[in-house]
């Protein structure tokens, strides 16, 4: 990764991108554990409900396109519990931001991504992770989620372009 040239400035960019539950999380703080000034953002805090995955990569774009010109990026985020807007998401200029979530590898942003990995795993898996992680709350929605990731992958390639695909 860090043989590519910058993405954000003096910056570089890692997309991890997959379905729900996949392992995207646990790799993005890993790999953020090996950088001191690496960022995280979490795709989850910029999707606006259970109908707003087609908008991540708005979000995406606006937050991420300033860092490419040295300056901090920001997007409104989402409060999950309240089910409504909530308070902006600001990232800094880093040497390594790491963007973990569906929708992390969408094509708008491709131009600014140094690395895009997919983590994919089994459905069964996949929905025994997501139910530990969110709750009962997230039983309702899986199917239509699953839709919409669906749809959005079919959209965006994000597998189909990754540089790398770890199986969890």
């Amino acid at each position: 990764m860090l043989a590519r040239p910058a993405t954000l400035g003096a910056g570089r960019l890692l997309s991890i991108d997959g379905p729900s539950g996949s392992g995207k999380t646990t790799l993005a703080s890993a790999v953020a554990g090996l950088v001191p000034d690496a960022r995280v953002v979490h795709v989850d805090e910029l999707v606006h409900g259970w109908d707003g995955l087609p908008d991540v990569a708005g979000r995406l774009d606006a937050l991420l396109r300033p860092l490419a010109t040295g300056r901090a990026g920001a997007c409104l985020g989402y409060d999950w519990v309240a089910a409504a807007p909530g308070g902006e998401v600001v990232v800094e200029p880093a040497s390594l931001v790491v963007v973990e979530g569906v929708g992390s590898g969408c094509l708008p942003i491709a131009d600014l991504v140094t690395v895009l990995v997919w983590v994919e795993a089994d459905l069964d898996v996949r929905m025994t992770r997501g139910l530990e992680r969110d709750g009962e709350t997230f039983r309702p929605h899986w199917e239509q989620w699953a839709l919409a990731e669906q749809q959005h992958f079919a959209e965006h390639r994000s597998r189909e372009r990754a540089d790398l695909v770890v199986r969890t």
